[in-house]
């Protein structure tokens, strides 16, 4: 007897929907075990990470805040996941657009009257994150240089640059010595729904219903398709395969950045410390906890947001440590992977097959 997996030739609707649910529900009850192992009742700390993530207005739009840059950095990763290109640069790409963006709101102000400015700022954050994106994506087209080394190692060298100019060339002289740079003017600034929670909500919505509908209803999103399931399938047919993965990716570090802009332009309102926190490399989690699949992204980043916010409230109603919401992503994530799986292949027990009996000899 032998276990195997089959890869299944097309993937059922109704276990896309119960594998995620029996791999969260998995997860659930993993965090439980480890939530007992402190002395937490489970049910209380659910119960107060619930509440501090969704229960009052304040929680929610904090929630959201962290939920945008997840949301358009998941959807980006997803982008490049789909073409079997490993983009794990999502946070420099957010990083290098949100110093676009801030460098547009404090140079250019003269050049862009009144709101002008604002999309002036989005849409160099916007093309700052392409532009960090194509570099490994030509790479990796033209001398076939691996893409997931080159995209983490691209992270730090945004992420220092960015240290640069707001500890050095662009730091408020009038701010007292702390390093950030000045307060961009507010024609530079996102319009605020909830608390801190600004526009940007919507348009990552909007932004995940294009894209599936590009990805499934376009001509472009079939060669992706096939690009992704086969290379080679997709020469046979005539795909411009490294034209369309470089489009695809610069596409990934696009939305990646734009996530970098509206965190400059709607949050901190300047380019200071605090715009590299890891929300790229969550991005991975939401794009495989997605399926990477676009229309899902929004719900998971909102889920994975309101876990690191509940966090917070683990830390002063139940006495544990803050960290406990990343430690249930982590808890998530891994029966999320395993589950994603099962919606690929097939579990398949082989019995041996039984011997034949071999003929006893004739006696003559």
């Amino acid at each position: 007897m032998k276990f195997v997996f089959e890869k299944r030739k097309s993937t059922s609707v109704p276990a896309l929907i119960l594998v995620p649910l029996i791999s969260f529900a998995v997860s659930l009850v993993l965090t439980a075990l480890l939530l007992a192992i402190f002395g937490a009742d489970p049910f209380k700390t659910y119960a107060a990470m619930a509440v501090g993530a969704f229960g009052t207005s304040h929680g929610f739009a904090e929630t959201l805040v962290k939920a945008i840059p997840l949301m358009l950095t998941g959807l980006g990763v997803a982008i490049a996941f789909r073409l079997k290109f490993w983009n794990i640069g999502a946070e420099g790409q957010l990083t290098l657009g949100g110093v676009a963006a801030a460098g547009v709101a404090l140079f250019m102000e003269r050049y862009f009257p009144g709101r002008s400015l604002l999309f002036a700022a989005l849409f160099g954050g916007l093309i700052a994150g392409a532009f960090w994106a194509g570099i490994p994506a030509i790479l990796k087209t033209t001398l076939k240089v691996d893409e997931t080394l080159v995209t983490l190692m691209m992270n730090y060298i945004a992420i220092l640059y960015s240290e640069f100019l707001y500890y050095g060339p662009w730091r408020d002289p009038k701010g007292y010595g702390f390093p950030g740079s000045r307060m961009f003017s507010a024609n530079a600034w996102l319009p605020r729904i909830m608390g801190r929670a600004h526009v940007g909500i919507w348009v990552g919505i909007a932004l995940a219903i294009i894209l599936w509908l590009v990805l499934k209803r376009t001509r472009w999103g079939f060669e992706l398709q096939i690009i992704g399931a086969s290379q080679k399938a997709a020469r046979y047919q005539g795909i411009a395969v490294e034209r369309n993965i470089i489009l695809a990716v610069m596409l990934s570090g696009a939305l990646c950045g734009l996530a970098g802009a509206f965190e400059i332009t709607g949050i901190s309102h300047r380019l200071q410390q605090g715009l590299s926190i890891g929300y790229g490399y969550t991005a991975i989690i939401v794009a495989w906890m997605s399926q990477l699949n676009p229309l899902a992204v929004p719900f998971v980043a909102i889920a994975l947001a309101g876990l690191s916010v509940g966090g917070d409230q683990v830390q002063m109603v139940m006495g544990l440590p803050a960290a406990m919401g990343v430690v249930m992503q982590g808890l998530i994530l891994f029966p999320m992977l395993a589950g994603s799986l099962f919606t690929e292949y097939r579990f398949l027990v082989v019995k041996p097959e039984p011997r034949a009996a071999c003929p006893e000899p004739s006696q003559e």
